[in-house]
């Protein structure tokens, strides 16, 4: 009865690796996470949405071979995760999807953006205009939020000229403001294949990401994407950065969003095998701090069993 603070499954989005296989793939690093086959993700968001889930954010694993270094499959109209969010709005049109816009599934070397012409960092201004289109053929396919994750300087603004242009008014944007450049990360990029070839030069992607010393900056960050009218705001990671949610929770009246990423997701479940953590209670317990520090929705891979349990 006087509890402060409540989650419910309505306020989780269920992030959904998607591949072009036969049969769902486990995620190593990821227990009890799968890479869900195209012909089976409409399904599998309908069983979301009846346990209460209320969204679902797309990632696709894509063939290797598609891979270059411009990542010129992102704009692809026929790409994988189009063709899912088509299936998904076709057969689940409930549930709201939002989708990654970044060129790290597509591009050979594992960065957002494509890089510059001597190959030392990523090319702010030619990113923002893939991401641009990328938005686009998104919009078209029917998702409900753009997700940009790239943290591109500029992207929000750029991205909502155009698709107010071609009358996307109404298709929104959820802006990955405060994103780190984390450690926390791993497992996710094993997921979707986004870690870089060998012969790739490696690139910090410290040059675009936040530095997680710098508080301050997390803050004009999410300013700006507000400024250039972002529709959600987002802290990633969640858990390590609760003092940037709650900080941010105190300065804007946007709908705020917090990634509770897949290293969190791994480190608890590790724990849990080891016997050290109760897999529930810090789950729940976790979840419920999140919100606590002003999220109002939570993306984590706890999703779909804290929905089960709820339940």
């Amino acid at each position: 009865m006087v509890n402060e603070t409540v989650v419910t499954p309505a306020q989780l989005i269920q992030p959904l690796f998607v591949t072009e296989g036969d049969a769902p793939e486990p995620v190593p690093s990821l227990p009890g996470v799968f890479r869900i086959p195209l012909r089976e993700i409409a399904a599998h968001c309908r069983h979301l949405h009846l346990l209460g889930l209320r969204g679902v954010a797309l990632f696709p694993k894509i063939d290797p071979a598609l891979k270059t270094a411009d990542g010129r499959e992102a704009l692809n109209p026929r790409t994988l995760v189009i063709r899912a969010t088509e299936e998904i709005k076709a057969h689940a049109p409930e549930i709201l999807v939002f989708n990654d816009i970044a060129l790290d599934p597509y591009t050979t070397h594992g960065h957002d953006g494509v890089l510059t012409a001597n190959g030392a960092d990523v090319d702010n201004d030619r990113t923002v205009e893939i991401l641009m289109q990328m938005a686009l053929l998104h919009a078209r396919a029917g998702v409900d939020f753009v997700a940009p994750s790239d943290m591109m300087d500029g992207r929000i603004a750029a991205i909502r000229e155009v698709l107010d242009a071609e009358e996307f008014s109404r298709t929104g944007i959820l802006a990955y403001s405060a994103k780190f450049a984390s450690a926390y990360y791993g497992p996710f990029r094993d997921a979707v294949g986004s870690s870089r070839t060998p012969d790739a030069v490696p690139i910090s992607k410290a040059t675009y990401q936040l530095n997680p010393a710098n508080r301050r900056e997390a803050l004009r960050e999410a300013q700006q994407d507000e400024a250039e009218a972002a529709d959600m705001l987002m802290v990633k990671p969640a858990g390590p950065y609760l003092d940037i949610l709650r900080e941010l929770r105190m300065e804007t009246a946007l709908p705020l969003a917090a990634y509770q990423v897949s290293g969190e997701y791994a480190q608890i479940h590790a724990a849990a095998e080891r016997g050290w953590l109760d897999l529930r209670a810090t789950r729940d317990e976790s979840l419920l701090a999140i919100r606590r520090a002003g999220a109002d929705v939570i993306l984590t891979y706890f999703a779909e069993a804290w929905a089960k349990d709820f339940a």
